[in-house]
């Protein structure tokens, strides 16, 4: 049992925590045995920055109280855990989906997406979008492919060049011709 000031402390940091994340999905983890949802923690903290933990709903809703997510409070009863990205939150909905996917006990009941609030079909969506290292890598292909146009472009005249003064010398080289 938590005394007053453990659980004022607690409170505070959740709320700081909420304050530092740009993402924040309620899960019902009903069902959940010890090492699945260890593996879960561990999916999450090999993924990225993200952070899973299970607090107290009269925690939650005190530490929710007056900020971005005010509006997943409704979400906060039962058995409830939270998921926090601090980076990328399309990995965390990846993660947190395709985990549902296979563990039926678990079930997301909604989320925060930078102060909005999404429901479980805006979650699964989120999920199928590319991660932000995917768009940065398109982005990078995409500023790169015109420089390696030109540079193809400008080398192909000398490339052409190069064979013909190659073809001149074979002939003659063969017919001794003029």
């Amino acid at each position: 049992m938590l005394t007053f000031s453990q659980k004022q402390e607690a409170v505070v940091a959740l709320k700081e925590k909420f304050d530092r994340a740009n993402s924040v999905i309620a899960v019902d983890y009903r069902g959940l045995d010890v090492p699945a949802v260890n593996d879960l923690r561990g999916k999450l903290r090999d993924g990225g920055d993200y952070e899973y933990a299970v607090v107290k709903n009269s925690i939650l809703r005190r530490a929710a109280e007056g900020g971005e997510i005010e509006g997943l409070t409704p979400h906060f009863v039962g058995p409830t855990a939270i998921a926090l990205s601090y980076g990328d939150p399309v990995g965390l909905a990846k993660a947190l989906v395709d985990f549902a996917k296979d563990n039926e006990a678990i079930e997301l009941k909604g989320g925060v997406l930078d102060g909005k609030t999404i429901d479980t079909g805006e979650i699964a969506t989120l999920a199928t979008l590319p991660s932000l290292d995917q768009l940065r890598g398109k982005i990078i292909g995409l500023l790169t492919a015109p420089a390696t146009k030109i540079a193809m472009v400008l080398k192909a005249p000398a490339g052409q060049l190069a064979r013909l003064a190659d073809a001149r010398r074979g002939q003659l080289e063969e017919g001794g011709g003029a």
